[in-house]
Formats: structure tokens, C-alpha cells, sequence
């Protein structure tokens, strides 16, 4: 019987991004970047930023959840600076569209896996997208 991959809600499924993004890395010589979106506890705009970020992405693409408030971003086949660029474009899209005031804040961390590094982890990459 197949391997069953878990739901976007369990936590084993942040282990199925780092390894995709780890076979791309050591198979194809393929970057890619995780990302963490961070907002303030409670803040209503952030879950509803995250879910217009995951609507926004392609299909290689993936958002795990960590809190109501915290995600993960894989963008799969990019580099640092791309990645830094689509959420940028994200962000102003959504402050345009759906958060009219200033007190929309949220904070992004990058990290980008290349190939030769050795693979990403979870315990290495969190602190990183969440210092």
C-alpha cells in the first residue's frame, strides 16, 4: 500500500515540504525557498493574508500552517530574490485589495535551499523564518 501523505493540517506535513524541497535540491539542482509569514496574535487580516498567499501560488508551490497567525511557504524552483519579490507583490496586492489601514503587519523570513547544502530541516529552518 502507497505511503499516505498527511493533511496540510498535521504536522508531519512540513516534513513532505523540507523533503520535496530537499529532492529538488540534491536530484535536480533546484532552489527553493521557504518562508515564513508572522503576523500579531489575533490580528484578523493575517489568517485571511496567508489564505490569499496560498490562493496566489502555483501548483508546485505549498503553505502549511503552523498557527492561525504563522505559515509556511515552500515556493518551489526559485532563488531568495524572486521569492522575496513574489511576496512583496502578495503583500501590496492584499494591502491594496483588503487592508485599507496601517495597522496591517505581518513579518516574512526567508531561506533558501540549494543544492550541496545538505538539506533543509525543520529544527534548522523555523528559527530562521521566525526569529
Amino acid at each position: 500500500m502507497p505511503e499516505q501523505i498527511p493533511s496540510k493540517r498535521d504536522p508531519r506535513y512540513l516534513r513532505v515540504m523540507m523533503d520535496r524541497a530537499n529532492e529538488l535540491a540534491r536530484a535536480h539542482g533546484v532552489a527553493s525557498v521557504f518562508v515564513g509569514i508572522a503576523g500579531r496574535e489575533g490580528d484578523l487580516l493575517v489568517p485571511e493574508f496567508i489564505e490569499f498567499v496560498e490562493s496566489a501560488l502555483r501548483i508546485e508551490d505549498d503553505v502549511y500552517r503552523l498557527l492561525r497567525e504563522r505559515a509556511v511557504v515552500l515556493l518551489a524552483d526559485v532563488e531568495r530574490p524572486r521569492a522575496e519579490e513574489i511576496l512583496a507583490r502578495l503583500r501590496m496586492d492584499f494591502s491594496a485589495r483588503f487592508a485599507p489601514s496601517a495597522e496591517f503587519e505581518i513579518s516574512l523570513g526567508f531561506r533558501q535551499v540549494d543544492s550541496g547544502s545538505g538539506g533543509a530541516t525543520a529544527k534548522e529552518i523555523l528559527p530562521q523564518l521566525f526569529s
